[in-house]
């Protein structure tokens, strides 16, 4: 049973339909890792953003 698993991701691995699939594994999880490491970066940026939007808001309402 082993062996034939083996096969598989051998044969998954070489496969180019596979390929595509191994790559678009890899970049999603170089993005997650990505975020996970600047997550209180883009958390504080995020914040910054959206006050800066709810300041103008209140400018045009007030007005």
């Amino acid at each position: 049973m082993l062996k034939k698993l083996g096969k598989a991701v051998r044969s998954f691995w070489r496969s180019e339909s596979g390929l595509g699939t191994l790559e678009v594994i890899l970049i999603i999880a170089v993005v997650i890792i990505i975020a996970l490491l600047f997550k209180d970066w883009i958390i504080q940026l995020i914040e910054k953003l959206m006050g800066k939007a709810d300041d103008e808001a209140d400018k045009i309402f007030s007005n």
